[in-house]
């Protein structure tokens, strides 16, 4: 079942998220994020106005998505990136790929034009998904980060959206 994640939420989301940083070169990070940090990051999508959506599985959060602004400046308004990440347990039941088909619908309902997808460039399962759902590669970003002793690619893969019906520059 997909729904709109909660605070209850954040430590299964908290731990699916650290599984990620530890153990994978998904998350360009070293060290595991706190619930507090994770608490934060969730009231800013809020406030934002940006979806966190979750896959329920037998009560149990298994995986999780959502965007936010790909750069700061204004002229990016109708440009969004997106994560989607699932517990290493229920990977290859298309949980993915069910709640990005959401995430993108949202995405079009709310008049986004472009989501960007930065993916690491030997995460073939990632790079997969987003290609089947219709993501065109974009480029390459050649050492774009270091983890785990080696100098890591990221690929950025883009989805064309519907787009605001009265774009504009204010």
């Amino acid at each position: 079942m997909i729904r709109h994640g909660n605070y209850e939420d954040l430590t299964a989301i908290l731990d699916i998220y650290n599984d990620a940083i530890l153990n994978t070169t998904a998350v360009y990070s070293y060290k595991p994020h706190t619930l507090k940090e994770r608490t934060a990051w969730f009231e800013q999508k809020k406030a934002d106005g940006f979806p966190l959506l979750v896959f329920e599985e037998n009560n149990v959060v298994v995986g999780f998505t959502t965007f936010g602004y790909f750069r700061a400046w204004p002229a990016y308004k109708y440009t969004i990136e997106h994560s989607v990440y699932v517990h290493t347990d229920h990977r290859g039941k298309h949980i993915g790929t069910i709640l990005l088909q959401e995430l993108i619908r949202i995405a079009n309902d709310q008049g986004y034009a472009t989501m960007v997808a930065g993916i690491d460039a030997n995460n073939e399962g990632s790079k997969l998904l987003h290609e089947k759902l219709g993501f065109t590669k974009s480029g390459i970003i050649e050492k774009a980060g270091y983890k785990f002793g080696k100098w890591l690619d990221l690929a950025f893969y883009q989805y064309r959206l519907l787009g605001p019906n009265n774009p504009n520059e204010e």
